[in-house]
């Protein structure tokens, strides 16, 4: 006779190895590597960061200041303002 099989674990076997295979079409395919993830990272930081500081006023979410001269009313008399 032959030897005994469980095909549970057979389906299973195959299932896995399935599994894996995609896995790694799709690492070839899809993948980045740590270092190129954390470099563009870093890249969007430093890009945020060098953007925070050319702000010419900053704003914050609680106390926001408006630009100078923003709400700068008409003159009574009705001549145009020069500013």
């Amino acid at each position: 006779m032959g030897d005994v099989v469980n095909l549970n674990q057979y389906r299973k076997k195959r299932q896995r190895d399935e599994k894996s295979r995609a896995a790694r079409e799709n690492r070839a395919r899809f993948g980045r590597t740590g270092a190129e993830a954390s470099g563009q990272r870093h890249e969007a930081e430093k890009a945020g960061d060098e953007l925070g500081r050319k702000r010419l006023v900053p704003v914050t979410q609680d106390d926001p200041q408006p630009r100078p001269g923003a709400n700068r009313e008409p003159p009574e008399d009705g001549t145009p303002s020069a500013g």
